[in-house]
């Protein structure tokens, strides 16, 4: 095994690990939140879930972020991705630092980009699956934030008779089910994003074309599982709070909506298209959805505006960063 391939395949370990730390922390935060769950009850749920979805839900995600971008193959694109992977490593670290949960999903591809077109030029672009991004972005923001609005009130009417005790309880439950289901979700989608880019080193390094449809061994979910298990459990509390806490406070009928809509997003958009989704935008506007629905005062749209500016700034400056770092690492190596 060459160190090129050693250094990138640790990289992409890193970028796993700070989505578990950045990222799939989202999907736990209402219900924390709400307190249905302890956060560690939540993180060992979110842990086993997040298996579930990396190894049930196919590869068409995976297929669509391999096939991203056209580096060539050998050591030298290795170096791309390479750096790419840090550039995602660094904006995530600095956006934790302040507790805004940043896309992942939208700075691994603006990494990819970013190496591409620094690499490549224009031509490493595939359109057709960037085209599946744009898509992306237009269902976790505005299909999220008003699906949840409109299930929230739907709930909040077929409710509106059964006693405040009686109700809690029975979303106490649903919520617990509906956050197993977006861990769920979360796995099939971003835990396949790192896979796609995971099995694509290996391939550059043995000099092998990146087919439409990619293969994931077992052991390479299994260590995407577990190295974002570890990630979520270091560092994810901070995100918890942004979000769960601090943007808006949640009834459990409103978390129970929020999870169910973001979660349904995104496993129809994994299964039926390959579609990368956000989990950082889909829950967030599926929360603010949710408590907009019963009160626009009770979401902190201070908060809400800092995380959509972080989501708007996280596509350029990933994509200059990974352009940015890929020339570097070329001029060093």
């Amino acid at each position: 095994m060459s160190l090129a391939l050693i250094v990138a395949l640790l990289l992409v370990c890193a970028s796993i690990f700070v989505n578990g730390w950045t990222d799939a922390p989202n999907a736990i935060a209402t219900v924390v939140s709400t307190r249905v769950l302890s956060p560690r009850a939540a993180v060992l749920m979110a842990t086993a879930f997040n298996l579930v979805g990396i190894m049930c839900f196919g590869t068409a995600v995976a297929s669509t972020i391999a096939n991203l971008v056209n580096v060539g193959t050998g050591s030298n694109p290795l170096i791309a991705i390479c750096a790419a992977q840090l550039s995602i490593v660094i904006w995530s670290v600095s956006a934790w630092k302040f507790g805004i949960p940043t896309s992942e999903s939208h700075a691994l591809i603006a990494g990819l980009m970013g190496s591409g077109i620094a690499y490549n030029g224009f031509s490493a672009f595939k359109l057709a699956e960037f085209q599946k991004v744009l898509w992306g972005i237009v269902i976790s923001t505005i299909v999220g934030f008003f699906a949840a609005y409109v299930v929230t009130k739907v709930i909040g009417f077929l409710f509106r008779r059964v006693k405040r005790a009686k109700a809690n309880r029975f979303f106490s439950l649903g919520q617990i089910a509906s956050a197993a289901l977006m861990a769920m979700s979360h796995g099939a989608q971003d835990g396949q994003k790192f896979m796609g880019v995971f099995v694509l080193v290996i391939l550059l390094a043995n000099n092998q074309p990146v087919p439409a449809t990619v293969h994931i061994d077992i052991w390479i979910m299994l260590l995407c599982s577990l190295v974002m298990a570890i990630g979520t459990s270091v560092g994810g509390y901070r995100i918890i709070k942004t979000m769960g806490i601090d943007m808006v406070k949640l009834e459990k009928y409103q978390g129970f909506s929020a999870e169910i809509v973001a979660s349904l997003c995104m496993l129809v958009t994994t299964v039926c298209s390959g579609i990368p989704l956000s989990t950082t935008n889909t829950k967030g506007t599926a929360m603010m959805g949710a408590g907009a629905a019963r009160r626009f005062s009770d979401v902190n749209w201070g908060i809400a505006k800092e995380m959509v500016m972080a989501w708007v700034l996280t596509f350029p400056a990933c994509l200059i960063l990974g352009y940015a770092m890929t020339k570097l690492f070329i001029l060093i190596f």
